[in-house]
């Protein structure tokens, strides 16, 4: 009798690792196919800017100005110039106070009432239309200035601020705080600790999430075209109207010209390589020099 139990229950444990293991690849399966899954948007973006942009992307479009509607030739260098200049002037103000409130209420003040409220508002920020920042530029500067430039880099970094915050906190929260521990052991200040311990261990992270913020400011529409309108010339002034890529984009894929909309894709294929080359040769020189 007891030969006979140990055997039904030899039984049903061999039957309950193997029901263990169905189910582990059957979940295994899964994930792999909904992670193969998420690859087919990027894919048939990809595939589509390719297909419809390469046919006019040849050196001179980045040499010549935007043509007038229903005329052939012509390029868009203006707007690739504007939309480097206006999201360096969105970096140029977003990165500096990003990074520098996240060191303040992650190593001076980390559960301050301060600190707590400013989370809160880069949080709420975070999910505000990126339309109501080119509001609150065209509020504030538009109305006063005209547009510009410079309005529209105000614009760009009202939008990647919160982003350049967030992101530069969770990146120092990222370093053990046993090294700050070893640092003050040996005698090193707080500032000297954050500036030469803290910052290059977090370094890496914060560039990720600096890129991460230049490639919404890059794509961004709503905001420049609030602020920084378009232009079919070169610039010669940050107090002008100035052209971009995203706005270039939406206006002439609207027009019923079949050149234009060739040259909208083509645009935005150059609009995805620049993103894509400024994340991958960040990520590489600053992942070579944090392990060096």
């Amino acid at each position: 009798m007891s030969t006979l139990s140990t055997f039904l229950a030899n039984n049903q444990g061999s039957g309950r690792l193997k029901l263990r293991s169905l189910s582990n690849r059957l979940f295994s399966s899964i994930c792999i196919g909904l992670a193969f899954l998420t690859l087919i948007p990027l894919l048939s973006i990809l595939y589509l800017v390719l297909k419809n942009g390469l046919p006019l992307l040849t050196p001179s479009i980045f040499t010549h100005l935007p043509p007038a509607p229903g005329l052939t030739g012509g390029g868009f260098g203006n707007a690739v110039l504007g939309t480097f200049i206006m999201v360096g002037i969105a970096l140029l103000l977003a990165a500096p106070i990003g990074i520098l409130s996240a060191i303040y209420i992650n190593e001076y003040a980390r559960q301050s009432y301060l600190s707590n409220t400013v989370r809160f508002v880069a949080r709420l920020l975070t999910g505000i239309p990126s339309i109501i920042c080119g509001v609150f530029a065209f509020a504030i500067l538009v109305v006063h200035t005209g547009f510009s430039a410079w309005a529209g880099g105000v614009a760009l970094a009202v939008l990647i601020l919160p982003t350049v915050l967030l992101t530069s906190e969770q990146a120092l929260l990222a370093v053990p705080q046993s090294l700050r521990e070893a640092s003050t052991g040996l005698g090193a200040t707080h500032l000297q600790t954050i500036w030469r311990v803290v910052l290059p261990e977090a370094l890496p992270s914060m560039m990720t999430g600096l890129m991460l913020a230049i490639a919404r400011a890059a794509g961004e529409t709503a905001p420049v075209l609030f602020t920084a309108l378009f232009s079919q010339y070169w610039l010669t002034s940050l107090n002008q109207p100035t052209a971009s890529l995203s706005v270039l984009i939406y206006n002439f894929s609207t027009l019923p010209y079949d050149y234009q909309i060739n040259l909208a894709w083509t645009a935005s294929l150059v609009l995805v390589a620049i993103v894509t080359l400024t994340n991958v040769t960040a990520q590489m020189l600053f992942r070579k020099r944090h392990q060096l």
